[in-house]
C-alpha cells in the first residue's frame, strides 16, 4: 500500500463514518452523498495502485469498471453500485431537500461499506 492509497482510504473511511452520522441525524440527502464519496475514494485508491489518477468523477468510474469490474478483480455489482450511488448523490446534492429516503441512504451506506471492505482487502490493510 502506498502512502497515497493509505490517505485516500482514510478519506473513504471518514466519509463513510460521516454518512452514518448524518443518517442518524436524519440528514438522508447528505448521508447518501457521503456514502457515494466513500465508494469514489475507494475506487480512486484502487486506481492509484495501478498508477492511474483522474480529475473527473466519470473517468474514475469508467476506469474502475474497465480495470477492476470488467476483469473480474471485483464483482461487477460494485461498478453498478458506484454508478447508482453517483446518481443518488446528484439527486441528493442538486435536487430538493428530502429527495433521498432513509432507506435509500441506508442502502447506499451498506453498499459503501462492502465497497470499501473489498478495496481494503485488495490493497491490503495498513492503517
Amino acid at each position: 500500500m502506498t502512502s497515497d492509497q493509505r490517505d485516500i482510504l482514510e478519506k473513504a473511511r471518514q466519509s463513510l463514518a460521516a454518512a452514518s452520522h448524518l443518517l442518524s441525524g436524519a440528514y438522508h440527502d447528505f448521508a447518501a452523498s457521503r456514502a457515494y464519496y466513500a465508494m469514489f475514494y475507494a475506487a480512486q485508491a484502487l486506481l492509484e495502485g495501478k498508477e492511474m489518477s483522474f480529475s473527473k468523477h466519470s473517468a474514475v468510474i469508467a476506469a474502475f469498471g474497465k480495470y477492476f469490474a470488467s476483469t473480474g478483480t471485483v464483482p461487477s455489482e460494485l461498478h453498478r453500485w458506484l454508478i447508482q450511488a453517483q446518481e443518488l448523490r446528484h439527486s441528493a446534492d442538486y435536487g430538493n431537500i428530502g429527495g433521498v429516503s432513509r432507506e435509500d441512504a441506508q442502502l447506499a451506506i451498506n453498499r459503501a461499506e462492502a465497497f470499501l471492505e473489498t478495496a481494503e482487502r485488495l490493497i491490503g490493510k495498513d492503517s
